[in-house]
């Protein structure tokens, strides 16, 4: 059940990681991948099969676009955000805040009310 229930949250949550992580810059996959995983600690294990999916689908609505580097002597290709993506992350912050604040008055009543371990 746990672990279900960890699944449903980071395909609800994603996409916000993403563009959140961009919303500081240009990044490569390894590098986004490498900044949501140390974000979630154990809560996000977040693969590379899961993520290139996600920016090619992001890139295709039009909040992120990318282009090769090669000047690392390495060919990456970098995501930054579009305007289109900028707009996106900041309703969807909101709109995250606000679910968030919800689930928080729910909760604190809810786990007041439950016996200590």
């Amino acid at each position: 059940m746990t672990e279900r229930f960890e699944r449903e949250l980071m395909r609800g949550s994603l996409d916000l990681m993403v563009l959140s992580v961009l919303a500081d810059g240009a990044n490569y996959g390894y590098l986004i991948q490498k900044r949501v995983r140390d974000a979630g600690g154990d809560m996000i294990k977040l693969q590379a099969g899961t993520l290139y999916p996600l920016l090619h689908r992001l890139e295709a609505d039009g909040v992120i676009k990318s282009k090769w580097d090669h000047s690392t002597g390495r060919k990456r290709k970098w995501y930054e955000l579009t305007p289109a993506g900028r707009r996106r992350i900041r309703d969807q912050a909101l709109q995250w805040d606000k679910y968030a604040a919800c689930i928080q008055r729910i909760l604190t009543p809810a786990l007041a009310a439950l016996p200590a371990k």
